[in-house]
Order: structure tokens, then sequence, then C-alpha cells
């Protein structure tokens, strides 16, 4: 548990499957963040896991910020902040297929 903010260590995500060493883990995680934020971006927000602050920093560009656990909960928590629902698997996000 961070002493910080409370958050319980998660046990890793789905997407450090095969990631046998920390620095593979960290790095997907910043990976995962990377694409968060490519998502999130046209909603005027980002998204941060700097591997020091466990869970995801939500920050929009009006100077707001929060931490939410883990990557499950960053869609809910963008879509509370923008205002209005973001589906990172809708059409808009997917393209043509």
């Amino acid at each position: 548990m961070c002493s910080s903010c409370g958050f319980p260590s998660a046990p890793g995500h789905w997407t450090e499957a095969g990631a046998t060493t920390p620095g593979d883990r960290m790095r997907a995680r910043l990976r995962r963040a990377q694409a968060a934020t490519v998502l999130l971006r046209p909603f005027g927000l980002s998204a941060r896991d700097d591997g020091a602050v466990p869970g995801v920093q939500l920050s929009s560009a009006f100077g707001a910020t929060e931490i939410v656990p883990d990557f499950d909960a960053v869609w809910s928590a963008a879509a509370r902040m923008a205002g209005k629902p973001i589906d990172p698997l809708s059409d808009r996000f997917l393209g043509d297929r």
C-alpha cells in the first residue's frame, strides 16, 4: 500500500503478460499510458504512469488531476472529467475495419 495515497499495489495488468523483468513491466506501463493519452487527447485529457505513484494520473488541460488505481478505472474517470462518455472501442478510435 502506498503511504501517500492509500492505493494498494496492483498485481499487474494483463498487457504485462510475458514481462519477465521489472524493466519490462515498467516499459509496458509507460506504453499503456502513452496509448491512453493518444485516445484521451481529443477530450483534453492525458494519462501518466511514472511508476513513482501507484495507479494512473489523469490530467485535464485545465489543471485538474485525478489518480485512479489502475487502467480499468481510467475510462470511467476520464468520462467523468470530460463530462461525456468515452469508449476506447468505439468506431471513432478504431476507424473503419
